[in-house]
């Protein structure tokens, strides 16, 4: 047995609660709406998203909802409201949106993630995970992709590395 790997777990707890860790470069993401399922990406140039109210506005309630839910990781002010959006209607569906995360499946991310002792890449693709920390180079998962699925429970797909036994299932 692994017993660095016991250590590495208890760490992926502790960051998991401190989300300011972590720093989202960019991402793309699908976003189950009332109605339609949304493309939302961020990146370097700031949000797009599918969805008509951005494209008339520049803002959504999906993207509203994402800057709640990922405010602290995001490091960013949150988009200003627009000339004849409909704020009242948007930010109660933002609100709501951001209780439910099982609306959001990310397809891929870039963030930077800070450790106690240094900061980390990590990248997510299709449910493919990547750190360049030298224990996930040595053993395909690290305290930091650990802590990232714990923030992002649901809205990713579980790093399960080949060398780890899967636990049975009764």
């Amino acid at each position: 047995m692994d017993y660095s790997l016991i250590g590495k777990i208890q760490k992926a707890k502790e960051y998991a609660e401190d989300p300011t860790r972590v720093t989202f470069n960019s991402f793309t993401l699908e976003f189950q709406g009332d109605n339609s399922t949304y493309t939302i990406s961020l990146g370097p140039d700031g949000w797009h998203s599918s969805d008509n109210g951005f494209q008339k506005y520049g803002i959504s309630p999906h993207i509203m909802a994402m800057e709640r839910m990922f405010g602290p990781m995001l490091k960013r002010e949150p988009l200003p409201y627009a000339p004849g959006q409909n704020v009242v209607s948007d930010v109660e569906k933002a609100k709501k949106y951001a209780a439910e995360p099982h609306r959001v499946r990310f397809l891929s991310f870039n963030a930077r993630f800070r450790g106690d002792h240094n900061e980390y890449t990590i990248n997510y693709d299709n449910g493919v995970w990547q750190c360049d920390n030298p224990y996930f180079l040595n053993h395909g998962v690290c305290s930091h992709t650990m802590a990232m699925e714990r923030l992002l429970r649901g809205m990713v797909k579980p790093n399960i590395p080949a060398s780890m036994p899967v636990p049975a299932v009764d």
